[in-house]
């Protein structure tokens, strides 16, 4: 071979290898600038493509729904720790009826009144404690009538009382916390007829 041929072949070889690191270089400026800017990176690889944005959307979307679920999860499990006593505190109702019972009946015989004050005592505690648990009585006598916790069982006219309000209560009710357990059974008191009074002077 010679001289001029191998001349002629080197610098062949000596263009190519030029070309070739020319190509690495761009190859790694492009690198670096996908590196530093994933926009610009991505505009200049595929400036048409939708498939970055709608893995975005989807990525919202079930972090979205997963935080839904998490506050309707918390939400039934507040739920069911506010009313987890319902049943057992509904049970003690009847209880707290006999006491008010044993009060009532028990206030009109005077052989009665050591044992009463034991009585009173016990009721006292007993609400005290069911009142930590979110259970309170309604229904007292000279309250306005509210239907959505009282049940008018009986109407009266009453001279000191006002017309719409509770004359007496037959059964307490309850609420708890803010729900209404059962409604109190009260007589309430009823416009007066004023049809057979004489107003003429």
């Amino acid at each position: 071979m010679s001289k001029k041929h191998l001349h002629n072949h080197k610098e062949q070889f000596e263009e190519q290898e030029n070309e070739r690191e020319a190509e690495l270089e761009n190859e790694a400026e492009n690198t670096e600038a996908c590196a530093l800017n994933p926009e610009e990176c991505k505009a200049l690889i595929c400036p048409s493509c939708t498939i970055h944005k709608e893995a975005e959307d989807t990525r919202i979307r079930a972090l979205a729904e997963m935080e839904n679920f998490k506050k309707r999860l918390q939400k039934e499990k507040d739920e069911q720790m506010t009313y987890v006593a319902e049943s057992v505190l509904a049970d003690l109702l009847p209880t707290l009826d006999n006491l008010d019972l044993a009060l009532q009946y028990g206030s009109k015989n005077e052989a009665c009144k050591d044992t009463l004050m034991g009585v009173e005592m016990t009721k006292k505690l007993l609400l005290e404690a069911v009142k930590k648990h979110g259970l309170e009585p309604v229904g007292t006598k000279g309250e306005a009538f509210n239907p959505e916790f009282h049940e008018a069982i009986a109407q009266e006219e009453h001279n000191e009382i006002p017309a719409g309000h509770i004359i007496s209560v037959m059964q307490k009710g309850y609420v708890l916390k803010g729900r209404l357990l059962r409604s109190a059974k009260v007589s309430v008191c009823k416009a007066q007829d004023t049809s057979n009074i004489d107003t003429t002077v």
